[in-house]
């Protein structure tokens, strides 16, 4: 859920007319089922690489918020050949830094390390070992499952936090896309589930290997057998269908703040969408545009309603959310909310102006060379655009498709998929 700064907006509106950076992606299948993408840099001595599943939270059971996210961390936890300690001492011994991937959809790691081949064994094989073969040592287990439960009770006490909970459960009631781990629902996951979970979802068949780097083409595919070989087949996994959004409502959340915390929305974009790009255009104007969108203007330069005003979309493998959000005076969140109805509902019948949709434009192109000028960038963009089954020159032709939005594809999109009677209203913090 993140939202563009008005630095990173300012430089690329000032440079309209940057020239496309072009990454050429080359993608296989390994020999253990896992899918595997590939993008060759050389100009520096670094490979980034991730293991991704689709083993995010929106496969949660029912009753067990938070297994999903109890499994991706115990994964870390050690192996019954090396421990939890040993696995850091490895990577730090070289250098290399392991992060977490985790949303509704997808559950994993990454991996920054040298490529010079010592390094990189050393840490390409903790990697292997660590994905491949957890042991979910039981002491690991019950402090991670005490971790997760104050966190969920933390998240109840932060008006942000509460607010969005309640807005994914509002708008996905019934569906694991709306559920956040509770104390409760925590109390219920056994280790059992854990193990169960892990061999469901972390198979060759359901994982997908992402290399940026220093490397050759067989580099990438040694790398790839190596992190998968020893995982079961299995089988890919989807969420579970959405119904279709009910009608709208509006939730009041009491909590003593000194501001009302304001969510609207609803489910709205699945990631292969072909919607996707007049949306993502049509959204920069309304309010994913920083200080030139027109909720920046019209609810917080004009009236003074709030200091931070905003809007996008979560595009998931099941339709994600169209969200604006707002942070305003707790006796002025009703005037507040009702602006933003106003400019969001102008919007959804007339669409943007001509003058609008060519600056939006000038921005995402002049700005596109900044989702992809290192390494890690490019690493994240091709493994969501493989993750989701996207097509290879995706990032090749995002400018072009950018370029190509029209003014009545934006309004045409915006009717489709967002529809003012459908939208869900959380305030958090209002009288």
């Amino acid at each position: 859920m993140r939202r563009p700064s008005c630095l990173l907006l300012f430089v690329a509106l000032l440079a309209p007319g940057t020239a496309q950076a072009r990454v050429e992606v080359q993608h296989w299948s390994a020999t253990s089922g896992a899918r595997v993408f590939f993008v060759q840099s050389r100009s520096l001595p670094i490979l980034d690489i991730s293991v991704e599943f689709a083993a995010g939270s929106g496969h949660d059971p029912s009753g067990k918020a938070g297994l999903a996210r109890l499994a991706q961390t115990l994964v870390k936890t050690g192996t019954a050949q090396i421990s939890e300690a040993e696995i850091g001492r490895r990577l730090g011994d070289v250098g290399a830094i392991l992060g977490d991937v985790f949303d509704r959809d997808r559950a994993g790691f990454t991996l920054r390390t040298l490529s010079s081949p010592p390094e990189r064994e050393r840490s390409l094989g903790t990697m292997a070992e660590m994905v491949q073969a957890p042991a979910f040592p039981a002491a690991a287990f019950e402090r991670e499952k005490a971790r997760l439960a104050a966190g969920s009770r933390e998240a109840e006490t932060r008006p942000g936090e509460l607010a969005e909970r309640r807005f994914y459960a509002l708008s996905y009631a019934g569906h694991s896309y709306g559920a956040s781990p509770t104390a409760d629902s925590v109390a219920a996951i056994s280790a059992e589930d854990v193990e169960r979970f892990h061999g469901d979802h972390y198979t060759a068949d359901n994982a997908v290997v992402t290399i940026v780097g220093d490397g050759s083409r067989d580099d990438a595919s040694r790398i790839a057998e190596q992190l998968t070989s020893r995982l079961p087949r299995g089988r890919a996994m989807e969420p579970a269908p959405l119904a279709a959004p009910g009608a709208g409502e509006t939730l009041r959340v009491p909590l003593l703040s000194e501001q009302a915390h304001i969510l609207l929305g609803l489910p709205a974009l699945r990631r292969t969408d072909p919607d996707y790009f007049p949306l993502f255009v049509g959204n920069f104007v309304l309010g994913g545009g920083g200080f030139v969108s027109r909720l920046y203007r019209e609810v917080r330069e004009e009236r003074g309603f709030a200091y931070s005003v905003y809007s996008y979309f979560v595009p998931l493998e099941r339709p994600g959310p169209f969200l604006v959000g707002l942070q305003t005076r707790r006796d002025q969140a009703d005037e507040a909310l009702a602006q933003v109805r106003r400019v969001v509902g102008r919007f959804l019948a007339k669409g943007p102006t001509g003058r609008e949709l060519a600056l939006a434009k000038n921005a995402l192109v002049g700005g596109f060379s900044l989702r992809v000028d290192s390494n890690r960038k490019i690493l994240d963009q091709v493994a969501l655009m493989a993750f989701y089954r996207l097509p290879s020159d995706w990032l090749d032709e995002f400018v072009p498709n950018v370029r190509k939005v029209t003014l009545e594809q934006v309004r045409e999109a915006f009717a489709r998929h967002v529809d003012p009677a459908r939208l869900v209203t959380v305030i958090v913090g209002a009288p």
